[in-house]
């Protein structure tokens, strides 16, 4: 199961790897979940390979894992990439312990989001996308006090990665005057307090 078969299709390609690929992404319907069930139940391994990062962590993956091993199926994990520690590996950021929010939402409850990481006392990280980074930026900008760092991993792992960090006006300057690297998937890390 894959979210797009042509990039997972390379990989197994790379790999020699002959198997059956099946789409399965956020937009996957009971039905094709009642499938994947019925194969796990009738002893069929199943790989669920993402894109990029690892499925489970803020992905539409999580759905199936529940479901399966509802049903009583056997979930292995593989290690892989992980945004979310790779840019906490290489964020400076000193301790073992944050929290971590997913994506920031997208309309509704935005505001209340934003208070809720100028709150936090531990650092705080989250997803975000190119469509939303410079509204995020503004709104760190305008909710954190400026003593708190702002660091930003874009397209870890991947040919255009990159690591900016700052004051939290000082990273959406960077942005602003460089709009060509807004693009990609991008990993927002706040300092704690």
């Amino acid at each position: 199961l894959c979210e797009d078969t042509r990039v997972t299709g390379k990989l197994c390609a790379r790999y020699e790897i002959e198997t059956q690929l099946k789409r399965y992404d956020a937009h996957a319907s009971e039905k094709v979940h009642e499938t994947i069930l019925a194969d796990l139940v009738a002893g069929k391994h199943i790989a669920l390979v993402s894109d990029a990062g690892t499925p489970g962590v803020s992905d539409p993956g999580v759905l199936l894992v529940a479901r399966a091993r509802g049903a009583g199926a056997r979930v292995d994990a593989i290690p892989g990439a992980s945004a979310l520690t790779a840019a906490f590996s290489i964020s400076g950021i000193t301790g073992n312990e944050f929290s971590f929010l997913g994506f920031a939402p997208h309309k509704k409850g935005r505001q209340t989001f934003f208070a809720r990481v100028a709150e936090t006392s531990a650092p705080v990280i989250f997803y975000e996308s190119p469509h939303r980074i410079m509204k995020t930026l503004e709104a760190l900008t305008a909710t954190l006090p400026t003593a708190r760092e702002v660091i930003v991993a874009r397209e870890l792992t991947k040919l255009h990665e990159e690591v900016v960090s700052g004051a939290p006006a000082e990273v959406q300057q960077y942005y602003e005057a460089n709009g060509d690297k807004v693009r990609g998937e991008f990993v927002v890390m706040v300092t704690g307090a």
